[in-house]
Order: C-alpha cells, then structure tokens, then sequence
C-alpha cells in the first residue's frame, strides 16, 4: 500500500488582490472583505476564486509499507511556497495514490497555481507517460484515472450536484466528522494567529479521509474485512502513540462516534393505532385520496471550503522523508 491522503486550508490571498486590483493603502481585513464583497455581488456568495487562494497549511495522512503517518506539513512559521514544495516532493520521492475530498474541484487547482507562482518544480506529478510510460493510462491529472483518487467526485458519480460534504459523509458513517472549527471560520482564526488550531483543524480533516477512503477501498474490494479492520486498528494504534492534541482529540471522538453510532435506535415512528371498523375504513377509503410524495431535490455543494479560509498547523515540522518502510 502507497497513499498520501492531503487536505488543505487556506485564506484569501490580499497581497494578489492588491496587485491585480490596485487596493494600495488598505490592510488585509479591508481587502479581505473587498474580495468577498466582489463575489458575492458576481455569484452570491463569498467564495474566492482558486487563483487568490493562499495555502497556509497541507496535513496528510501517509500510509506507505508497513508504515503509517499522519502531519501538517512544515512548521507554523513555513512559508506558503515552502509547504507546496513539501507535497510536490513527498510525490517525486514515493509516487503514491493521491486521496482527497474534492481535491480535483479545490485542492490541486489551487495548488496548481500556487506552485506556479513560487516556481515550484514537480515533474513527477506533471508527468502523463512523457518521461514514464508507465504513468500514461494512469496518471495524477487523468480525472477518471485512480492515481488520484477524488472520494467525493468519485462517489458522486462524477455529478456535481450528487456532491456531499466531507462531515455529513464522515458523521453518517460514525466518524468524528470536523472537530474545533469549519472551513467557514479559517480566515478568522488566521486573523487571530491561531495557527496551530488551523494546523489540527486541517489534521482531523485528513484522518476522516483516509477513514472514509478505507471504507471504499472495502467496497471495492481491495481490502476484506479483516484488512479493512487491521486498518482501522493500525490508525487507532498510531493516534494512542502520537502525544499530540489533535491525535487524542481525534481518537476521542472517533469512540464516541462509533459508539454512538452502535447503540439502537429509539423508534421514530408512532405505535400503530387500532383498526377502524369495516365500515369506517370503506367510509375513509372513500373520501380520501392516496397522499402524495413531494421529491425535494438537493443540490450539495462542494464542501463550502472557500468562505475563505485554510491555515497553518500545529508543532513542530514534520518530516515524511525518508520514509521507514520497515
């Protein structure tokens, strides 16, 4: 097995704003709030466009060998060229299977343009069979390709409006689902500083992805049930190893949620009342129509990552390289 699983959280970004839109002499909040105003007169809400997306944080979940890894890459203080550099390189050193939720409609776009941006080289992950062949039928930009692997686009059917947010998924399969913040609340906590929270924040994002993504591999048949177990069993017994916060406070509510989830359910429908009597029935039938089902279509949006924000993460830096396959 070869997976990195990654996530990413990110704010707005001003210092862009301000060159292609000329906001010289406001501070970031005034241009911040420029930029959502712009959207939402131009689309109705407050999402900006991938391309003044700044990365300020990338947590994976590695699974690799007989190894698994779960970190925010970099360090509190990284600069957002840094932590893209990071990602690129763990893929040019281990070409794993990519895993995200909605990363083919978020994360890679915005990663696409930040790397561009800064310069960062990643020819590995740009290659489509040029320098391997062996990457030609099943390559990272290949949509319908399982080198990255989209779980939301996927499960979807590759329908947008079939989309479903990375939590709902998370919560019904008994998962802890986001823990301490939502996407909505990243550009105010980078605001504040809180750097380490968006760092752990953007951790339990990734460890419900790669929960998520082990339920799939099981359903398609690449892991049995006792694999699919032992999985589960190697993540719990490197979350009780890691002394970190967002570890115990994962772990935490992954038991609660899969006890919650094991309990049974209060019956949510009314005791049946006696019959009517023959004739009260015929009389019923008589007057009544067949009650009808109204559909209520649903469009699920994308997990609303954008209301701007993704941030840093927590500690120290991590390293994933070299990688112990041992």
């Amino acid at each position: 097995m070869n997976a990195l699983v990654f996530d990413i959280e990110t704010v707005p970004d001003v210092a862009g704003a301000r060159r292609l839109h000329g906001f010289a002499g406001l501070d970031d909040a005034a241009v911040a709030e420029a930029m959502f105003l712009e959207r939402r007169q131009t689309t109705g809400n407050e999402f900006v466009r991938h391309h003044l997306q700044r990365v300020v944080a990338i947590a994976v979940v590695m699974r690799r060998g007989n190894a698994l890894k779960c970190a925010a890459l970099g360090s509190p203080t990284s600069s957002e060229a840094e932590l893209i550099a990071e990602f690129f390189d763990v893929i040019d050193k281990t070409t794993p299977t990519l895993v995200s939720w909605n990363g083919s409609g978020f994360d890679l776009p915005v990663l696409h343009y930040r790397a561009l941006l800064h310069g960062v080289r990643a020819p590995r992950y740009w290659d489509t069979g040029e320098s391997d062949a062996g990457m030609r039928y099943n390559h990272y930009l290949g949509r319908f390709h399982w080198r990255h692997t989209d779980l939301m686009d996927v499960l979807a059917g590759y329908q947008a409006r079939a989309a479903a947010p990375l939590d709902e998924i998370a919560t019904l399969l008994g998962l802890p689902g986001k823990l301490g913040m939502d996407g909505g609340q990243v550009w105010g906590a980078f605001r504040q500083g809180q750097l380490d929270a968006i760092r752990d924040y953007c951790e339990t994002d990734v460890l419900n992805t790669y929960l998520i993504w082990l339920r799939f591999e099981r359903m398609r048949g690449r892991l049995d049930d006792a694999g699919h177990a032992a999985e589960c069993e190697r993540l719990r017994a490197m979350l009780q190893a890691d002394a970190r916060a967002p570890c115990a406070a994962f772990l935490a509510a992954w038991s609660s949620a899969a006890a919650a989830a094991a309990a049974p359910a209060s019956p949510s429908v009314p005791p049946p009342r006696a019959a009517a009597s023959p004739s009260a029935a015929d009389a019923a039938a008589a007057g009544a129509s067949a009650p009808g089902r109204s559909r209520r279509g649903h469009r699920a949006a994308p997990e609303d990552r954008a209301a701007m924000g993704r941030s840093a993460s927590v500690g120290t830096q991590a390293s994933l390289l070299p990688f112990d396959d041992a």
